[in-house]
């Protein structure tokens, strides 16, 4: 996962190397997105028929590759493949990671394993952009070295992989590698619409952070370091780790209009931080932000997961993080294309201000009409 968020510090350096805009700068990350939501639609249950060890070592390649194509990088089409590329390792990994860590869990400890392997998840999407700014602003090759590094992680990961047993075995024939797709029956359609919408809103501000983060630094507050860039964004992602292990204490149905309520608050500190031109306001607002976001995203994840018949529950949570991840991509490529013609400061503050009301109203909406089911933890 740490290699989805590496290139995050150094776009401001591939646009002084390349020259383009900083609207092509957010549609490169989105690259990422529809490389994730491709691996979910077609390929969100193929470690259930194959195994999680071959699944996850296809990821391990897939990674590799984004890696080698940001280090033979030459022009934009080497980006946008390296970003498919890790976008299609992420989709992969995501799921089946989870699970795996699940299935290797002893009796009566799948609860702490759940939550190592959000910890996980969360921690190496935040560590991308604090290793590749350290490295690039003290470190030789800031283009090149983050992406070596990246691939020795990536060897040492597939020696503890091989390592570790498989949990699927087949008695009998084995299962179609069909695609899995999206389904949202009509008896979890109340409960999914605002936990959907929620997640994209919350998905949209990590959106925000990983991909114009260290623009609106440099250009905006005069912060030009890119390791500060890296920790800024690496604050939210721990923030957000945070707010999901919040949500275990305070319970999914009151975790999800209580996320939505601090996501506000840190949004608006956000956009505060943009008006007063404040870095100190600016990681207030990230890591309130970043903890509302993790308390509404596993809140509305368990709800739609309990909610869902079984049958179904696969395909339920694939659409869910189906509308997640357009969340994190849509709305940056339109920071990216206002950024143009209004200006970055501009563009943030209209950002945050269609977030805020946004989350307020999926906020009201799930305090005052999410059915009351026994509180999932």
């Amino acid at each position: 996962m740490m290699g989805t968020t590496l290139p995050t510090p150094l776009y401001g350096l591939y646009r002084q190397q390349i020259g383009f805009s900083e609207l092509i700068v957010t549609v490169v990350f989105a690259a990422y997105a529809v490389g994730v939501i491709v691996a979910l639609l077609v390929a969100g249950g193929w470690s259930d028929v194959l195994g999680r060890r071959p699944v996850l070592t296809a990821a391990l390649g897939l990674s590799a590759l984004s890696a080698v194509c940001f280090l033979c990088e030459s022009g934009l089409p080497l980006l946008y493949a390296g970003r498919v590329l890790s976008g299609l390792s992420a989709g992969l990994l995501s799921g089946t990671g989870t699970a795996a860590v699940l299935d290797l869990a002893p009796p009566g400890r799948r609860g702490r394993a759940g939550l190592a392997a959000t910890a996980a998840n969360m921690g190496g999407l935040g560590l991308g952009p604090l290793v590749s700014g350290i490295l690039a602003e003290y470190a030789p090759w800031p283009l090149k070295l983050p992406f070596a590094v990246h691939l020795v992680l990536l060897a040492v990961a597939l020696v503890v992989l091989l390592l570790l047993p498989e949990t699927v075995h087949h008695t009998g024939p084995r299962p179609s590698l069909r695609p899995q797709g999206m389904t949202v029956p009509p008896e979890v359609r109340g409960v999914f619409a605002p936990c959907a919408l929620a997640a994209f809103a919350g998905f949209s501000m990590l959106g925000l952070f990983t991909a114009v983060a260290p623009a609106f630094l440099a250009r905006t507050l005069g912060e030009r370091n890119l390791a500060v860039a890296g920790a800024v964004v690496f604050t939210v992602f721990c923030a957000s780790t945070c707010g999901q292990m919040l949500m275990a204490t305070v319970g999914a149905r009151r975790s999800l209009p209580l996320g939505c309520a601090v996501l506000v608050a840190g949004l608006l500190l956000i956009g505060a931080s943009l008006y007063l031109k404040s870095f100190p306001v600016l990681l207030a607002g990230a890591a309130i932000g970043g903890v509302g976001q993790g308390m509404a995203f596993r809140a509305g994840l368990t709800e739609v997961g309990g909610a869902a018949p079984a049958e179904h529950r696969g395909a339920t949570i694939s659409a869910f993080f189906v509308v997640a991840y357009v969340g994190i991509s849509l709305p940056v490529v339109g920071v990216g294309a206002m950024a143009v013609t209004l200006g970055l400061r501009v563009a943030g503050l209209v950002f945050t201000g269609c977030a805020v009301l946004l989350v307020a109203a999926v906020g009201v909406h799930l305090g005052r009409n999410l059915p009351r089911r026994a509180d999932s933890r």
